[in-house]
C-alpha cells in the first residue's frame, strides 16, 4: 500500500512532464516560424525602403550624382534612346516611343 502512494504521484508527474514538454516544443516551433516570417518581411521592407529612399525622384538622383559622382554621369535625352531587339539572329533597332498624355 505504501508503495502505491509513492508510485501513483511519480506516474502522474511523468505524465504531466510529457504533456508540458510536448506543448513547449509546439510553442517553440510556432515562435521559430513566426520569427522566420518576420525576418522575411523585414528583408522585403528594407528593400522597399531602399528603393523608395534612393529612387524617389529624378531630382533626388541628380542630388546624389552631384554629391557622389561629381561630373561622371551625364543626362541623356530620352528621344536619343533606342531599343535593341534580337529576333531570329537579326538585330533590330527601334526608337523609344514617348506617349504624352
Amino acid at each position: 500500500m505504501r508503495k502505491l502512494f509513492f508510485f501513483i504521484p511519480v506516474i502522474l508527474l511523468i505524465i504531466a512532464t510529457t504533456f508540458t514538454k510536448n506543448s513547449t516544443k509546439q510553442l517553440d516551433k510556432k515562435i521559430f516560424e513566426t520569427k522566420e516570417n518576420l525576418r522575411v518581411l523585414q528583408d522585403k521592407y528594407e528593400l522597399v525602403m531602399l528603393e523608395y529612399n534612393y529612387l524617389t525622384s529624378p531630382k533626388k538622383l541628380m542630388e546624389y550624382q552631384k554629391k557622389y559622382f561629381d561630373n561622371e554621369l551625364l543626362e541623356a535625352d530620352i528621344e536619343s534612346l533606342n531599343w535593341i531587339e534580337n529576333e531570329d539572329k537579326e538585330i533590330k533597332i527601334k526608337k523609344v516611343v514617348i506617349n504624352n498624355e
